[in-house]
C-alpha cells in the first residue's frame, strides 16, 4: 500500500508576476481615475467623483471594522459607516457648491467639524444604550478612528478637487500627488526587491528596507519633477523647488501611511486588507499611502502654493 502523498504547499509568485498583477490593477484604477476628473462634463464628472469616493469610502472603512473584528475588538460598524457616506456626501455637497455657500474653505471645514462632535456624541449616546457596557471606550474609540482614519482622510481630495480658488485645477493636483505618491511605493517596491538589505521595522513589516525607502524617495521626487514640468500650466504655484520639496514630504508621508496599515494587518494577522485587486489586495491596500497624503497635499496648497 503506497503511502499518502503529503500536500505540497503552493509555490509563492515570482516578484515579476506580483509586479505585473500591481501593473495590470493600478493601470484599470487609472483608468476611473481619469474619467471621473476629466471627463470634460462638470456634472458628469462631479457625480462620478462623489461615486468613486463612496466607494472607496464605504469599502475601505468595512474593511477596517472587518479588521477591527478579526482582532476581536468591537466597534459599531454600521454607524461608522453610515456616518462615513453623511461626511464624504456633506463635503461633497457643501465643497461643490450645490449648497450655494462655497465661497470659503472654512465653510466645509466648519461643516466637517460640527460632524464629528455630533458623531463623538452620536456613538457615545449609542454606547449608553447598549446592553453590554463591557469595553465602551474601546468601542468608542475604535468606531470614531475608523471614521477619521478612512473617511475624513479621504474627504481631503474633494477639498483639493473642488479648491476654493478660481485660479487653481484641483483636477491636476489630485493627479500629482497620486502619481507622486505611487511612484514612492514603486520605488520601494523595486529598489527595495533588488538591493534592499537592511530592515527598517521588520515586527511590523518584514520586507521594507531602508534602501527601499530612499528608493522612494528618489523616485517619487522624480516623478514630482516631471509632472510639474509637463503640466506646470495647469498648476499655479508649482516650480521646481515645490516639487522637490512635495516630493520628499509626500514619498515619507506613503512610507508612514504604508506602516500604519501593515500594522493594522498584522494585529489582525491578515495579508491584506481584501482581495478585490490582484497583485494589491484590497481597498485600504490601495489607499495606505494616500490617505495621510491627501490632507499634506490639501494644507500644501492651501497655506503655500496660493498663499499671497
Amino acid at each position: 500500500m503506497s503511502e499518502p502523498k503529503s500536500k505540497s504547499t503552493p509555490a509563492r509568485p515570482s516578484k515579476a508576476k506580483v509586479f505585473l498583477h500591481r501593473l495590470t490593477s493600478t493601470l484599470f484604477l487609472w483608468a476611473v481615475v481619469l474619467v471621473s476628473l476629466f471627463s470634460g462634463n462638470k456634472t458628469l464628472s462631479s457625480t462620478v467623483f462623489l461615486l468613486v469616493m463612496l466607494i472607496l469610502g464605504i469599502t475601505g472603512m468595512l474593511e477596517f471594522y472587518n479588521l477591527l473584528r478579526a482582532r476581536d475588538l468591537k466597534g459599531f460598524r454600521e454607524l461608522g459607516i453610515a456616518a462615513g457616506v453623511c461626511l464624504i456626501v456633506g463635503t461633497w455637497l457643501h465643497s461643490g457648491g450645490w449648497l450655494g455657500i462655497h465661497d470659503s474653505p472654512a465653510r466645509v471645514n466648519d461643516f466637517e467639524t460640527m460632524f464629528m462632535i455630533a458623531f463623538v456624541l452620536g456613538i457615545c449616546v449609542r454606547q449608553f444604550v447598549e446592553k453590554e457596557q463591557k469595553d465602551g471606550f474601546v468601542t468608542i474609540a475604535v468606531t470614531l478612528f475608523g471614521l477619521m482614519y478612512v473617511a475624513w482622510l479621504l474627504n481631503f481630495i474633494q477639498k483639493i478637487y473642488f479648491f476654493q480658488d478660481p485660479r487653481v485645477e484641483g483636477a491636476y493636483y489630485i493627479v500629482f500627488f497620486i502619481v507622486v505618491t505611487k511612484f514612492s511605493d514603486m520605488g520601494a517596491y523595486l529598489v527595495g526587491s533588488m538591493i534592499g538589505k537592511h530592515k527598517m521595522i521588520p515586527r511590523i513589516s518584514p520586507g521594507k528596507t531602508w534602501e527601499g525607502f530612499f528608493g522612494a524617495i528618489v523616485i517619487a521626487t522624480g516623478g514630482a519633477l516631471l509632472f510639474a514640468h509637463l503640466f506646470r500650466g495647469h498648476m499655479v504655484g508649482m516650480n521646481g523647488l515645490h516639487a522637490v520639496i512635495l516630493g520628499v514630504l509626500l514619498s515619507v508621508c506613503a512610507v508612514i501611511g504604508d506602516l500604519v496599515e501593515s500594522l493594522m494587518k498584522r494585529e489582525a494577522g491578515v495579508k491584506d486588507s481584501g482581495n478585490y485587486f490582484p497583485g494589491i489586495g484590497g481597498i485600504l491596500d490601495l489607499l495606505d499611502s494616500l490617505l495621510f497624503n491627501a490632507p499634506l497635499m490639501y494644507l500644501y496648497l492651501r497655506h503655500v502654493l496660493t498663499h499671497s
